[in-house]
């Protein structure tokens, strides 16, 4: 990727999300990634430009795709489609904006905190991340003793509820290679896409029951865990052996989950038989139930998980 590194240089950076960046890839997994740069337009009038231009963006964009062939990974999502490249204030900007969904900039600025690393461009990629929270955390300096992260907090839950009413929406039962897939996408809805969101959700109230505030560097080292190393953390470090309970549970079923996501065309034959359909159907329910304890007891009815609940 030299010549894409040379193109991006101090201009923008590329992040991996989804399970490449959770480590937990496997043969079918394809590679999602985003494309952010630096800001060169004007801000105050909304008029962002990215400081890597549309054609060296382009050139970028086709040596991934053949670095990817090379290496055997399967071709993107949607014919590419989805690599997208945004301007960095464009993706902190658009937050609470009506078009934040249809452009495609709360998927890329939630996800850059939830679940990336960089591929290219990791002083760039630092830059943005900084700036996000910034925003984020735009209250920070006159509570710093009591800050309880709700803006942040509330962004991940629409996040979670984007994807649920998006697969709702968008996913088509006819034909029967249609419905499978819907099937293959529900499933992983309701494990990988839920730690996503909700093991974020769960560190910060860990961390706000302990300290009664969340502060800008707590937001940090949470980022740069991936899910599962969330759990593995709140695991040694909550003080309810409940909850602990619970998450070294949420660490199994996951662990489940994976082995059966192995193999998507056994598993899409599986998730249409009628006798073991059910069987996957209580196996996703257990993993939601799960999460539910496991954010009870360690929301603990403080300010914060109040403030995620109503």
């Amino acid at each position: 990727m030299s010549d894409a590194a040379g193109r991006i240089s101090d201009k923008a950076c590329v992040y991996a999300t989804g399970s490449f960046e959770r480590l937990e890839a496997g043969p079918e997994s394809d590679l999602d990634l985003f494309i952010v740069g630096i800001d060169t337009g004007d801000r105050k009038k909304k008029l962002y430009k990215s400081a890597l231009s549309n054609l060296d963006a382009t050139l970028v964009k086709a040596d991934l795709i053949s670095t990817t062939r090379l290496l055997g990974i399967k071709d993107f999502d949607g014919d590419g489609k989805y690599i997208a490249h945004f301007s960095a204030y464009e993706i902190i900007d658009s937050l609470g904006e009506p078009d934040d969904d249809v452009k495609n900039t709360l998927t890329s600025r939630l996800l850059m905190l939830l679940e990336s690393t960089p591929l290219l461009g990791e002083g760039v990629y630092k830059i943005v991340i900084d700036d996000l929270l910034e925003k984020y955390w735009r209250d920070y300096a006159d509570h710093k003793d009591d800050f309880v992260p709700a803006f942040f907090g509330n962004d991940i839950l629409r996040l979670w509820r984007t994807f649920c009413v998006n697969y709702e929406a968008r996913t088509e039962r006819e034909p029967e290679d249609l419905k499978k897939k819907g099937k293959i996408k529900n499933y992983k809805l309701k494990h990988s896409r839920m730690l996503t969101c909700y093991s974020a959700l769960l560190y910060m109230l860990e961390v706000y029951r302990e300290k009664k505030s969340f502060d800008p560097d707590d937001a940090r080292h949470m980022v740069s865990m991936t899910p599962t190393q969330r759990l593995e953390w709140l695991i040694e470090n909550s003080k309810s052996s409940e909850a602990k309970e619970q998450l070294t549970e949420l660490l199994t079923l996951y662990d489940e989950f994976l082995k059966s996501t192995s193999d998507e065309k056994l598993l899409g034959d599986r998730l249409m038989d009628p006798q073991l359909k059910e069987e996957y159907a209580k196996s996703t329910y257990k993993f939601g139930d799960t999460m539910f304890k496991a954010m009870t007891l360690i929301g603990g009815e403080s300010k914060l998980h109040r403030l995620l609940v109503v």
